[in-house]
């Protein structure tokens, strides 16, 4: 059953975002005061391909699985979003369809915001009109960032900066090894390889050889980042 408030933490984790915290306090409290929580379990969906867009969305807890189906009905993992990221706003902007699947992965809490409210909110606010632009704009530099990597970066140095990010973004620190950082997000290796554009085999082959680098430790568990140096070393290198 969905809660009528969202958690201090999941709160926090929201007002936090990077791109939520430069609006002003009385933007902030307008979308706030209208939006409203769910509460999903692993693999619940969120929205279809093909949806009408209703709502615009920011994930509060957990992660939010973006996917797409390929032609053999393969479900292909695109990209994962963290808490305090809004999402599902492209569709709302430009009245289409939704463009991929989205899911949650693990104990999720999305907070919504009905597309009228949205339409509203654009109406009263000319800084929400701004800062959906800089939003879109900073989308479109990590587009480009990503297509250049897949064409200019080796498969090492590729699957060094997605560890990093996601240790950044899902890192839980370590309480007895110094500054090992343990990626919380469960993904399988499947998963992973499907976000930096690989097999599985080739990823597994370079994991192995970032831990015997001791850069990472594979556990059955997930992965444990044991030098982000290295990694940061391994990530720029062409």
């Amino acid at each position: 059953m969905d809660e009528p408030i969202l958690t201090i933490e999941e709160r926090e984790a929201v007002n936090a975002g990077r791109w939520f915290s430069t609006l002003s306090p009385s933007l902030r409290h307008d979308i706030l005061r209208c939006a409203y929580v769910k509460r999903l379990k692993d693999g619940d969906l969120i929205t279809a391909r093909g949806d009408t867009p209703e709502e615009w969305i920011a994930c509060a807890k957990g992660a939010v699985r973006v996917s797409s189906t390929s032609l053999s009905g393969k479900q292909i993992t695109l990209t994962y979003i963290e808490p305090g990221i809004w999402f599902g706003d492209v569709a709302i902007l430009d009245g289409d369809s939704r463009t991929h699947d989205a899911y949650a992965h693990g104990d999720t809490t999305i907070l919504c915001v009905a597309r009228h409210d949205f339409d509203r909110i654009l109406s009263e606010h000319v800084e929400f009109y701004q800062a959906m632009l800089r939003l879109q704009a900073r989308r479109i530099r990590q587009l480009f960032g990503l297509v250049e990597d897949l064409n200019t970066l080796p498969l090492r140095a590729r699957l060094a900066k997605q560890l990093l990010h996601l240790a950044r973004s899902y890192g839980v620190p370590s309480l007895n090894h110094g500054e090992e950082v343990r990626i919380g997000l469960h993904l399988a290796q499947e998963e992973l390889a499907q976000l930096v554009g690989a097999s599985r085999q080739r990823v597994n082959q370079e994991l192995k050889a970032m831990e015997r680098e001791e850069a990472l430790r594979i556990e059955p568990g997930g992965l444990v980042i044991r030098n982000r140096e290295a990694l940061m070393k391994i990530s720029a290198s062409e």
